[in-house]
């Protein structure tokens, strides 16, 4: 079961010491949450009117995307693409402060993701089951391969009133693994290539990937497993800041609106302990390279 360990920072661009910084590492690539209590992102004051909902409900999407080369994407007609922009590439900015402070081993290995606004209430929304993260899961991204590549995401609740962003956190990898592996459709390479050539995928789907996107799927759809498997639910409150490798740690988002989240990738040599990653796990237990 994946469990919450605090660090007690309150500045992005603060430097870890040394025990935070040995803690942090350690937590993460053992499957663990950090929660950063005191770190808040401080919105303009101009950006305060994108938390009115009007974002989310004009584009009828969940999320509202940013890319460095791509921009804003699906923040519908009503929202100022250019003020979503600058708060999302600040927020971008700060995260990636925040990671070399306090995880300068990974510093010149991160490569950046996506990172998203997320306005919409979470709790009541209808969506098709594998879309649904009200269910856990672990991340894998349908169009855009990994590769094998750590998928580390830094959340933060911007919500301006006292609502919390309510996740359940639930068993580690290898269990979901030893769970799931056994019912797991073997890859096509010949489909992984047509998926790439009609550019469903922005790269190539490795065995590795594929075996992640049937985890995440098997698991969302098996509700006998949601309601028996181990699980907690924590609130974060506003005003906090979390950091997970999403594709390892097994959670689901019952409900909260207004959040900040920032995708960075990592290597797998570049962990300190890559054995402990979901690549190497799947090899071991599947005996055969994956990526």
């Amino acid at each position: 079961m994946s469990k919450l360990i605090d660090i007690s920072l309150d500045q992005w661009d603060a430097s870890g010491s040394a025990t935070q910084q040995a803690a942090a590492l350690q937590a993460l690539e053992d499957g663990q949450v950090l929660l950063l209590p005191r770190l808040g992102f401080s919105l303009h004051p101009e950006e305060h009117g994108l938390l009115n909902g009007a974002a989310g409900n004009a584009s009828g999407a969940k999320n509202i995307s940013w890319e460095p080369v791509r921009g804003v994407r699906g923040q519908g007609d009503a929202c100022d693409a250019a003020l979503l922009a600058a708060l999302m590439q600040r927020y971008a900015r700060q995260t990636r402060s925040l990671l070399a402070g306090l995880l300068p081993s990974y510093q010149a290995h991160l490569q950046q993701g996506k990172g998203s606004f997320r306005p919409v209430e979470i709790a009541g929304r209808v969506t098709s089951w594998r879309k649904d993260d009200t269910r856990l899961h672990i991340d894998s991204f349908p169009s855009s391969p990994t590769q094998g590549r750590r998928i580390l995401r830094v959340f933060t609740n911007i919500h301006p009133r006292d609502a919390p962003r309510v996740w359940k956190l639930g068993p580690p990898f290898e269990q979901v693994a030893q769970h799931f592996l056994p019912v797991a459709q073997r890859p096509q390479p010949v489909l992984a290539a047509l998926l790439q050539w009609l550019h469903v995928t922005k790269s190539r789907r490795t065995a590795y990937d594929h075996y992640m996107l049937q985890l995440h799927d098997a698991m969302k759809a098996d509700l006998a497993y949601q309601a028996q498997v181990e699980q907690h639910t924590h609130a974060f409150a506003p005003g906090q800041t979390w950091i997970i490798f999403s594709d390892a740690v097994s959670h689901a988002a019952l409900r909260g609106q207004h959040a900040l989240e920032q995708t960075w990738l990592l290597p797998v040599r570049a962990m300190a302990a890559p054995d402990k990653s979901p690549l190497a796990i799947l090899e071991r237990q599947l005996q055969r390279p994956l990526a």
